[in-house]
């Protein structure tokens, strides 16, 4: 069959309602169990070899306020006394996995999430950037990235950004409509954001990203390309269009948005276009799912060559093999398996102050898992995956591998959905809407795990 130019509204509901995984991992996190615990995670930090480069992710789970579209592990703070226990267990931290790691590790990408990072004191963030130095080689062009909530961005906090290396900050926008703003209470101005804008390139933090939703109650293409408008004055490097994952069973406060106000799936797909078509008639790359850089960014040049990767913070040019999460909640991708540290940040600072590595729940992985995770990652990165080269890299045989597999995606082929020669797979570009879809049909776990997804479009 014949791609269709667009995602039909009957291939929206087909496909569009599938709660399916965005694959910043494979397997993904409710595939975890507690039967990894501190002693795996410790062996696997053991793996990692003198000199290995690798990137780190330090997540300070505080905010001044809560979205209620919010997804993240983090919580209200009105006083700065547990922001500065927490930085305490963070230090506590670095020092256990620098215990257990072979020599100094290069350092080559860091980033610093939440939350708001910039809830820490220059002096704590100063403090963190100081351990990190001492324990870890840092690559000199280390790419240090950081998330800002405008509305409570100081001049003290980009002076303190400027000072620990920071080379690139990505701003929370989600709309700039005011009815939209009033019902997720985020309630943000164009002056704010561009002023935060401005204090970044001033101090020499130039690259600038910017992250948008859509799917959020009362947005419409009406009010979505008035917010994208209004981001492109800014000139950022780069901008990530996020579907709104409604998961109230997972996060209780989203209940409080008014669900009767919540586009469903054609909408949603709707407003994404209008969002896409505006990026790219202004220069912009799609890169991947959901993103856009400007075609002399890094994330643009990788794409372009292949070297496009995924992982917990969405797509990167990261390279490296292990990823170290630093923090309540945080993952780490090791050389054995992923491991992710206690949520609750009480008893992720016990943990640690008594000298133990905060492990709650991991997954050891399986040379099956690898391949998957090869091919799903190439998928979401590059719309296509060469199944033969992927499988001749782990030593089997694509057909053996995935008979069931090529079965169903000759069933999505004849929607127009998929386009395979013999083992080579693509998702044309009209249906890139899709992407998490066609690579759900490489997840081995999903038919039989415990966690629930939001919804594909």
């Amino acid at each position: 069959m014949v791609s269709p130019a667009t995602i039909t509204p009957d291939l929206i509901d087909r496909l569009g309602g599938e709660r399916v995984p965005r694959y910043t991992s494979y397997p993904t996190a409710p595939h975890f169990t507690a039967a990894v615990g501190p002693a795996a995670t410790g062996r696997w930090l053991g793996e990692v070899e003198a000199g290995e480069a690798v990137s780190a992710y330090l997540h300070v789970p505080f905010c001044a306020e809560l979205c209620l579209y919010c997804g993240c592990h983090t919580r209200v703070v009105r006083r700065y006394a547990p922001v500065e226990a927490y930085v305490a267990a963070l230090v506590r931290e670095i020092d256990l996995v620098a215990e257990r790691v072979a020599g100094r590790p290069v350092l080559r990408h860091l980033h610093w999430g939440g939350g708001t990072p910039t809830m820490l004191r220059g002096s704590d963030m100063r403090r963190l950037m100081a351990r990190l130095r001492e324990v870890f080689t840092v690559a000199p062009d280390i790419e240090i990235a950081v998330e800002i909530d405008p509305r409570t961005l100081t001049p003290a906090d980009v002076e303190t950004l400027a000072a620990i290396g920071v080379t690139r900050a990505s701003l929370g926008v989600q709309s700039l409509d005011p009815q939209v703003q009033r019902a997720i209470r985020r309630e943000q101005s164009v002056a704010e954001t561009a002023r935060a804008v401005d204090w970044l390139r001033f101090s020499g933090i130039e690259a600038v990203n910017v992250d948008l939703m859509i799917g959020l109650p009362h947005q419409s293409v009406a009010n979505v390309v008035p917010t994208v408008d209004h981001v492109l004055a800014l000139g950022p490097d780069r901008v990530a269009v996020f579907g709104y994952g409604h998961v109230p069973w997972m996060k209780p406060h989203q209940r409080a948005l008014p669900e009767t106000a919540l586009p469903g799936p054609h909408e949603r797909h709707a407003q994404f276009e209008a969002a896409a078509a505006r990026l790219v008639r202004a220069g912009y790359v799609r890169i991947g799912l959901d993103h856009f850089a400007a075609p002399d960014d890094s994330l643009a040049r990788a794409a372009a060559t292949g070297a496009l990767r995924r992982n917990f913070q969405g797509y990167t040019t990261d390279g490296t093999r292990t990823l170290l999460g630093f923090g309540a909640s945080a993952i780490s991708s090791l050389p054995g398996g992923y491991a992710q540290s206690i949520a609750d940040i009480a008893a992720y600072a016990e943990a640690v102050a008594r000298g133990e590595l905060p492990t709650a729940r991991g997954l050891a992985l399986t040379p099956e898992d690898r391949l998957r995770r090869d091919v799903i990652e190439r998928l979401m990165c590059d719309l296509a995956v060469d199944l033969d080269e992927v499988c001749g890299r782990h030593g089997v045989s694509a057909e053996a591998a995935f008979a069931p597999e090529l079965a169903r995606l000759d069933a999505m082929a004849r929607l127009g959905v998929v386009a395979r020669s013999g083992h080579r797979i693509a998702v044309p570009e009209a249906m890139r809407g899709l992407l998490r879809s066609a690579s759900a049909v490489f997840d081995a776990r999903l038919a039989t795990g415990p966690g629930r997804h939001s919804t594909s479009l």
